[in-house]
């Protein structure tokens, strides 16, 4: 037997939304030149879908519309686009013309007969920007490319913002240059007057991200070296990150580290507050944690909710992470109290030389203010940074003047300290040793080569 009808297409494809009551068209054409065709359609989830019309009549080579109406739903759907326990049924009778003449046909008998009746299959695909956009934020390139394949159009018929939420959630993920390229590749077009986006070396950088939050974003470290020499380490996207957010974000460590030695701010704040360091905690990334901390990140920078990095990791319960961090309380305090074993076995054990406290000490600051001439030799002979500076400019040899220790000064002078190393505010050690009567370190520091020359007005307030 011939074809009755013909439908627009084999499967229902439903632009999903949640909690919104959603429509698709289905073109029903008869076939037939000489009679009408009756339609009845069913559905194998009526508590989802509505049909109207539910069942009519198709006059001879005519055509008509079924409206598929899915009921608003609070849940996405369990698979997607294919749903394979949603289907419709479309059933399809001949009319005698006798029948056709009637005003009410004996319907009933058309569909219980097996001469005259022809059944059409519906399957139902679930596809829209909604759908999309979740498929892409999960980072699921089998659903992204199965919707793009059953809506051709949905790429194309994205607004301006929505084609920059989807990149920007694209370029976040941890693999995102598979899915970057699926999008581009596929049609998704981004006009760089409406949407901030630009061209760089055939690849679409998202607004706000220079190239080399693009090179970091891809690992690509032998272009990082070569773009921090062209543009600097501190670019900021729009969130307020720099590449050095991004690279401890994505676990990217060697990219991480050619910028921190490149001369990027270690402690630089986004827009939320957070470090390079919180997110590396937040990750429970050891291996980037400690290298940060190992380059003088500091721990104590509380983001916008008021946590420190070790909070972060605490609330993540990211145990190593936490150790690290706790660790570097250990040293600060081993080092002011002069636990000598105890400093030695956390710095055997890893922990930090360059943890410091909020207001910018280290241990061996803390060490030269408290006269712990042994704890500082002992630090220096793990490779401490002799001219490390507090939040004020001050090294270990301005504190060790302060402590009025002679043979601290002496220890940290013959191991190579700067005597004429300056505080933010132009203070010297040997203008600090002068000022408070310190005499004995006062001649030692001439003699070793401080100078006398006058400094700022402002110095002894700074001090």
């Amino acid at each position: 037997m011939e074809r009755l009808v013909e439908v627009s297409e084999q499967e229902v494809r439903m632009d999903f939304m949640l909690n919104s009551k959603r429509r698709a068209n289905v073109h029903l054409r008869s076939l037939c030149h000489t009679a009408p065709i009756a339609f009845k359609v069913q559905t194998s989830s009526p508590h989802k879908f509505l049909v109207n019309p539910p069942s009519g009549l198709v006059p001879p080579s005519s055509s008509t519309t079924i409206q598929i109406i899915l009921k608003p739903q609070n849940q996405l759907p369990p698979t997607f686009p294919r749903s394979p326990s949603d289907r419709f049924l479309i059933r399809t009778a001949l009319l005698a013309i006798d029948t056709a003449d009637s005003t009410h046909p004996d319907l009933f008998n058309l569909w219980n007969s097996t001469s005259s009746t022809q059944d059409v299959k519906l399957k139902v695909v679930f596809v829209g920007p909604f759908l999309l956009h979740h498929a892409v934020s999960r980072g699921d390139i089998v659903s992204v490319r199965s919707i793009i394949r059953k809506q051709k159009s949905v790429l194309a018929e994205l607004s301006p913002g929505e084609a920059e939420s989807l990149l920007r959630v694209a370029t976040e993920l941890v693999n995102s240059e598979d899915m970057v390229n699926l999008l581009l590749e596929a049609g998704l077009r981004i006009e760089t007057s409406t949407a901030g986006f630009y061209h760089v070396d055939s690849r679409w950088v998202l607004k706000g991200w220079s190239e080399l939050h693009v090179a970091v974003a891809f690992d690509r470290t032998e272009e990082v070296v070569r773009l921090v020499n062209v543009m600097g380490c501190e670019p900021l996207d729009w969130r307020g990150r720099t590449p050095l957010h991004l690279a401890a974000s994505k676990g990217f460590i060697r990219c991480a580290k050619v910028l921190v030695e490149s001369g990027a701010d270690k402690d630089a704040k986004s827009t939320d507050g957070r470090t390079a360091l919180h997110r590396a905690a937040a990750n429970g990334d050891r291996s980037m944690v400690e290298m940060l901390l190992g380059m003088g990140a500091d721990p104590t920078i509380l983001d916008h909710r008021g946590r420190s990095a070790l909070d972060l990791a605490r609330y993540k319960v990211h145990e190593e992470v936490v150790e690290i961090l706790e660790q570097g309380d250990g040293v600060l305090m081993a080092a002011r109290c002069g636990h000598l074993q105890h400093l030695d076995l956390l710095l055997q054990k890893g922990a930090s030389l360059n943890y410091c406290d909020q207001y910018g000490l280290t241990a061996l600051h803390a060490a030269s203010i408290k006269s712990k001439k042994d704890v500082v030799s002992m630090l220096i002979e793990f490779g401490v940074d002799l001219e490390c500076q507090d939040n004020e400019g001050h090294t270990p040899l301005h504190m060790a003047v302060e402590g009025c220790s002679i043979e601290t000064v002496e220890v940290l002078v013959n191991n190579g300290a700067n005597v004429n190393a300056k505080s933010k505010g132009g203070v010297t050690p040997l203008f600090m040793a002068k000022a408070m009567g310190y005499n004995d370190i006062s001649q030692f520091l001439i003699n070793r080569g401080a100078s006398s020359s006058p400094t700022s007005s402002s110095s002894i307030s700074s001090m």
